[in-house]
Order: C-alpha cells, then structure tokens, then sequence
C-alpha cells in the first residue's frame, strides 16, 4: 500500500491505488486520534493513561507497561507492580513529570495512584485539548484528500487516466473525506462526553 505522495510519483499506480492508499491514511488518522484519546485523562481510573509514559531502565527508555504490571482494582485507583522493585523510583519520577498532574505513593513494592475527581476548570482545559487535537485529525484528513487529488492530476497529465476518471476518483476521496471527518467528529463527541461525565 502507498502511504506517501513520493510513492505515488515513483510507482506505475491507477486510480485505485490513490484511492486505497488515500482510505488507508485516512483510517490511520482516525486510530492515532483515538489512540491520543486514550491517554487524555478522564475521572476515572484507566491504564491507557499511561502509554505515552517513558522510564528510564537499563539505560534506555521503555514504556512502563513493559517494565510494571498496571492493573485498576477500582475506579479510582490504580496499581502500579514494577517487575524490578530497582525502578520505582524511576516509574514514580516520570509519572509526577507527566502532564497527568497525578500524585503517586508507594509503600517499596507498589506504586498506587489515586484518580482524584477533575474539576470544572479542569474538564473545560480536557475538553480545549480533545478539540484541538480533533482539528489536527480533521486538517490531516483534509491533507490526504489534497495529496490524492494531486496524484490524480499527475496520472491525468500522464495520459494514465482519463478526465472522467480524474472527477470520479476526486468525488470518491471527497466522500471518504466527509466519512472519515465524520468519524472523527464522533471520537471527538464521546470523549467529550467521556471528560465531562461527574
């Protein structure tokens, strides 16, 4: 599959091709948007929130769940079992400089996190993030859009396609864009409901 307009120039393609690769991207936006989603904290106790979260181990940066156990035993807390007791002051360092602005204690062989409740102001600050992060999907999405009209005009101008075939695969991106900008817009709605549930 082609993921790059550079490949779209280097390889004898069809319509098809620019149509498929176009989808495929677009589809990636919307896992990436959803995946960001999934560590943007909420009020309740999740492991997702820790995924984006590096520890110093070894000498090289590892995700934290590949050197602890995460488990959420109630809604409001979560444990953290380092399998090297050695790296819970590391585990602890990076969860304090996260911009979770969550406050872990351990008691040496544990790390627990108590999810206290977000505030007003803090759930309005989510939601502004959610949105923009939305926007950055729904520009990406656009981009791809712009990027296999492009390469449709570049098989017309090589004599590849025909016109007709240039405004029929134009007219199917441009749906593909309304669905996927749709389905963005739906990740959006339910996180925001998500943030703003008490």
């Amino acid at each position: 599959m082609f993921t790059t307009k550079s490949a779209w120039n280097e390889v004898n393609i069809t319509m098809q091709d620019v149509i498929s690769s176009g989808e495929e991207r677009m589809k990636k936006t919307v896992a990436n948007l959803k995946d960001s989603f999934a560590s943007l904290r909420t009020g309740r106790a999740s492991a997702a929130l820790f995924d984006r979260i590096r520890i110093d181990a070894y000498g090289e940066k590892s995700p934290l769940n590949q050197v602890a156990n995460i488990s959420v035993p109630e809604a409001r807390l979560i444990v953290i079992q380092p399998w090297d007791k050695n790296l819970i002051t590391e585990i602890e360092k990076a969860i304090r400089s996260s911009e979770l602005s969550l406050n872990p204690s351990n008691d040496g062989k544990v790390i627990r996190i108590s999810i206290p409740p977000l505030t007003e102001e803090r759930r309005k600050e989510l939601v502004k993030l959610a949105k923009a992060q939305t926007e950055e999907s729904r520009v990406a999405v656009r981009n791809i859009r712009r990027d296999g009209n492009e390469a449709l005009k570049k098989l017309l101008k090589d004599s590849k396609i025909t016109e007709d075939d240039e405004v029929k695969g134009a007219d199917e991106l441009q749906k593909l864009t309304d669905s996927y900008i749709a389905q963005v817009n739906k990740v959006l709605e339910d996180k925001e409901k998500e943030i703003m549930e008490v």
